[in-house]
């Protein structure tokens, strides 16, 4: 694996729509976390088509591939962060230069739907990508838990996974190394088979999952199609994060429904990632271990951004 590096104090951020419009009240939310990153010190450059609506739903898949593909060429650009989450970030696969983004290593960051991108990047590419906050998300948050969290692995070169007191939850007891992939459950889903795929072997797989969009019954279905291509039978660890549906009904449930006692890896569960205030930065690529019988059940092996 490639690992980018760190970001700087004074350095340029590119910002990048490739999922869901930015409008509306959007733009000026946009604009409110360009002034709070720059009042830390950042630079911040906006993408050609960062407030492009071409199609009425979101800009074109050539367009949005287009800013990335221009980020990652920009040699001022030092961190490419997503702007918001939506749904067709996925389209964007084809148009990608994933050899020009192997020669120009950068860190590139979202949640949500961004995951379909930093997940097929990193498959691509070799390239250490991040699940963490989106650029809009530092505007409407309440706290600056994620903001900090940023801060601390890309800045400060933090190994740590949101802060010491983080409670973990153990669900099944094992442990485990692997490289981390996942996020979005649904988005993680999509990327099981087909062309554009992503490699779930000896991984630690780390799930989050909107209840608002996605009932128990529809996050069934998606862990039975990702069980029925084998994912569980290839992956070393699964991390759960937030997941909320008005029934009260937990993803881990519905996880051991599907899985029963055939996975014997172990399985935690923690509310610092996901669909929530508390997001902190989980870097695509790099190995993790799972270990239930400590109290922070899973740490980082290894460096995930380059501290020179």
């Amino acid at each position: 694996m490639t690992i980018p590096e760190k970001l700087k104090i004074g350095d340029m951020i590119g910002v990048v729509a490739p999922s869901g419009p930015i409008i509306n009240e959007k733009i000026d939310e946009i604009n409110k976390a360009k002034e709070i990153i720059e009042n830390l010190g950042f630079k911040i450059k906006f993408s050609k088509n960062l407030f492009s609506n071409t199609n009425g739903y979101s800009a074109t898949a050539k367009e949005k591939a287009e800013d990335i593909n221009d980020m990652f060429a920009d040699k001022e650009v030092k961190m490419i962060w997503c702007a918001k989450g939506g749904e067709n970030s996925n389209s964007t696969f084809e148009y990608l230069d994933y050899e020009l983004i192997k020669q120009n290593p950068k860190i590139i960051c979202g949640y949500s739907d961004i995951t379909s991108i930093t997940n097929m990047i990193t498959a691509k590419t070799g390239l250490v990508t991040f699940s963490s906050t989106n650029f809009k998300t530092i505007a409407t948050d309440e706290t600056d838990y994620s903001l900090k969290e940023v801060l601390k692995r890309f800045v400060d070169c933090s190994l740590e996974f949101g802060e010491t007191e983080e409670g973990y939850q153990t669900i099944q007891e094992g442990v485990a190394e692997g490289e981390l992939i996942g996020g979005n459950l649904s988005l993680t889903r999509a990327m099981v088979a087909g062309k554009y795929s992503i490699d779930f072997t000896d991984k630690i797989l780390f799930l989050e999952e909107l209840g608002f969009e996605t009932g128990p019954e529809l996050a069934n279905n998606f862990l039975y199609y990702m069980k029925q291509n084998g994912v569980f039978d290839k992956v070393k660890g699964i991390w759960i994060g937030n997941y909320t549906h008005e029934s009260g009904v937990q993803l881990e449930k519905i996880l051991l429904d599907v899985i029963g006692d055939e996975f014997k890896g172990p399985i935690i569960k923690s509310e610092n990632f996901g669909h929530i205030e508390r997001k902190t930065v989980i870097p695509i690529g790099t190995k993790a271990k799972i270990d239930t019988n400590q109290e922070t059940k899973i740490k980082l092996l290894e460096k995930c951004v380059k501290n020179y």
